[in-house]
């Protein structure tokens, strides 16, 4: 019997606290495998090593590279890889500025895990 591949997640993410719901939450609802960036820089180096990854989280705020800037690098390298911004209580812009980075789509701070799930579904094609 053919072992069915779990979705790969790279949540690029700096605060423990936010890591640790945000893993808890995807591997419990999605079944997804989950690793982490705790800055954009590492972000980049996993989207390099890790060719199944199947979507990427990206905190905006960041220490080391932020967020946009990160995901300008990764969508050079690998344009199909869906990205989803996620940024601190919706600053105004930052909506703007993530698509413009290349961003597939954004969430803002306090998550609404609800929309966040359905935005992740979307983009890996999860019923």
């Amino acid at each position: 019997m053919e072992e069915i591949q779990k979705p790969l997640i790279l949540i690029a993410e700096d605060e423990d606290s936010n890591y640790t719901v945000l893993k808890m939450l995807i591997e419990r609802k999605l079944y997804a495998e989950v690793i982490r960036a705790r800055d954009g820089l590492e972000a980049v180096e996993l989207t390099r090593t890790n060719a199944n990854l199947s979507l990427v989280l990206m905190d905006i705020k960041m220490p080391v590279m932020d967020g946009f800037e990160a995901t300008g690098i990764i969508k050079t390298e690998r344009k199909e890889l869906p990205i989803i911004a996620i940024t601190a209580y919706g600053l105004s812009g930052d909506e703007h500025k993530a698509l413009s980075a290349g961003c597939d789509d954004y969430v803002s701070k306090p998550i609404q895990t609800s929309i966040l799930f359905e935005k992740i579904k979307y983009f890996l094609n999860i019923a």
